[in-house]
């Protein structure tokens, strides 16, 4: 589909077809019964000769766009795949292909019994081997992705979006309409039919799916935590649920096995963060974490989450280099053993999101920070108890966890990014922190604290829009009916009408409480092709303006 960009005229394409073929350098092989030990491999090079002249060999045209508004190179030598040359060596030792991470240059490899792992680091190219799983004993660990259904002390549905003023954004009409965005989680099930999602799947808003922890395409199955999250992210029943991004688009990808806990899941959650980065992903959303796995043997230890020792961490944070906002889950640790939270969220370019009731006290679940070398974790808080969620066409649920915080955070993100597009990652973290209200005595429980998406919409617009020098400016016209406004002083309040050319009013809406300086309409977008006055009145004045509505 097209994206059209009303204040910049660029076009960004992205199709499922030119998406899906992505992943061929990433899913080789889909994962069976009887493989059941994995290994990472790590190799020393990617070949002299390995190389890529044309970044639109491997990346969208959105993934260029974004690299270059960030200002990554694109491609540099971690988006060279991995050397088919030496994952053919390693094959031929019996081994079995399942995915590779061009940015840590690994492959990972099954078989269905233990190999001599020394046999493979014996090539001159391999520089590491890590078993990531094999068999061992269900932990005593609770499932992470297990969370309970409440039904009692209910907030009003939409507290989570009106805690960090989040209806300011939807209400200058910010939706997260062209952000796309990849949710990494253990399965969706039942979103294909939820009526909470009805109106994304009818605006065709699930541009990919991927499972890949099985090779298929099929993600709406195993479980129903991501099921959960697409509900909080883009789920809409009138006066029920209300979605933090129910405009934008979004990749659902399986990357969490949730009958038993490894570390190779590390490894799928990095071949869909490269998937994601490729396809042009604009935002990753993950409640899950890592740090204990039903081994012992392969646990992290705190000290290791110090942002650049675990595997999904480094990754994570490569995905951030490269434009993309990650947001991961603190996690729910911090009344169990480990207490502490989790990697991916210990990247240093990751934010991670803690969660708070609808009281704005710190939840007794919410993993504590800081990170292991000391950093504020978690970067800020946003409600996670009793969060209105969807897994069951039956029934409308109310459920507690980080989960639930993260994707309230990442799609009121997707509405910032949408209201200014030309702001990157690194300075929405910014705002975002900047806005929080512990930002000037931060903590590790509540990191920043809750943000005020008002203040940073502000912040950035301040720091990115041209001003215009009359009081407003409107683009594009003529329009095919996506039209934004930009006021000179920022209003406390709009109302906005609009008139045929005969007089006739077809539309009225009132902005009682109205951020930023910028607003978005799209209500001539189902209007006929003509000419319509738009008058705008805030309290220092009023304005019409023509606009010549055309056909896309």
């Amino acid at each position: 589909m097209n994206e059209h960009s009303p204040m910049t005229g660029k076009t960004i394409r992205y199709t499922a077809a030119s998406i899906l073929l992505l992943s061929a350098c990433l899913l080789l092989n889909g994962q069976a019964d009887n493989y059941r030990y994995f290994y990472r491999v790590y190799f020393t090079d990617k070949n002299a000769n390995a190389g890529i002249t044309d970044p639109s060999l491997i990346l969208s045209d959105k993934a260029i766009e974004r690299r270059r508004k960030s200002g990554t190179g694109a491609p540099d030598i971690r988006d060279v795949p991995v050397f088919s040359g030496y994952l053919d060596q390693v094959r031929a030792m019996g081994l079995s292909l399942h995915c590779t991470s061009k940015w840590l240059n690994t492959g990972l490899f099954k078989s269905s019994e233990p190999i001599n792992s020394s046999l493979v680091l014996s090539l001159p190219f391999v520089k590491e081997v890590r078993t990531v799983k094999s068999p061992a004993d269900k932990s005593s660990f609770a499932d992470k992705l297990d969370f309970q259904f409440i039904e009692s002390d209910l907030p009003a549905y939409d507290q989570p979006l009106t805690m960090i003023k989040g209806q300011s954004l939807h209400n200058a009409g910010y939706d997260g309409r062209g952000i796309l965005v990849a949710v990494l989680d253990g399965g969706f099930n039942d979103a294909d039919i939820i009526p909470s999602l009805e109106l994304l799947r009818k605006r065709k808003g699930i541009k990919v799916t991927h499972d890949f922890v099985t090779g298929n395409t099929d993600v709406f199955d195993h479980h129903s935590h991501g099921t959960a999250v697409l509900s909080v992210l883009a789920g809409h029943i009138e006066g029920i649920i209300r979605g933090t991004a129910p405009g934008a688009d979004f990749m659902l990808f399986r990357t969490e096995d949730t009958s038993d806990e490894f570390p190779v899941e590390e490894d799928f959650w990095v071949a869909a963060a490269e998937f994601a980065d490729s396809a042009g992903a604009d935002i990753i959303t993950s409640s899950l974490g890592y740090g204990y796995f039903d081994d012992p043997a392969l646990d992290y230890k705190f000290s290791d989450l110090d942002g650049n020792s675990a595997f999904v961490t480094r990754a994570a944070d490569i995905a951030a280099s490269k434009g993309i906002l990650v947001f991961c889950s603190a996690g729910n640790e911090r009344n169990k053993k480990w207490e502490r939270i989790l990697a991916p969220s210990d990247g240093d370019s990751v934010m991670c999101i803690g969660a708070v009731d609808r009281n704005e006290i710190i939840s007794a679940f919410s993993s504590a920070g800081p990170s292991a070398d000391g950093r504020i974790k978690p970067d800020i808080s946003a409600m996670g108890v009793s969060v209105t969620i969807q897994t069951s066409p039956a029934s409308v649920s109310i459920a507690s966890g980080t989960s639930f915080s993260c994707p309230v955070m990442s799609g009121i993100t997707a509405c910032l990014l949408q209201a200014v597009p030309s702001a990157t990652n690194t300075e929405i973290i910014e705002a975002l922190h900047k806005s929080a209200d512990r930002f000037i005595s931060p903590d590790s429980l509540y990191g920043y604290g809750i943000p005020d998406m008002s203040a940073a919409l502000k912040n950035l617009q301040d720091k990115r829009l041209n001003i215009p020098e009359n009081e407003l400016v409107l683009a594009p016209n003529p329009s095919a009916g996506d039209i934004e406004i930009i006021f000179k002083e920022q209003p406390e309040s709009v109302r906005l009408e609009i008139f045929s050319s005969s007089g006739r009013i077809i539309y009225s809406r009132y902005y009682s409480t109205f951020a930023g300086r910028s607003l978005r309409i799209t209500e001539l977008g189902k209007r006929e092709q003509g000419i319509y006055f738009i008058k705008l009145t805030t309290s220092t004045g009023s304005w019409v303006k023509k606009i010549i509505k055309i056909n896309s």
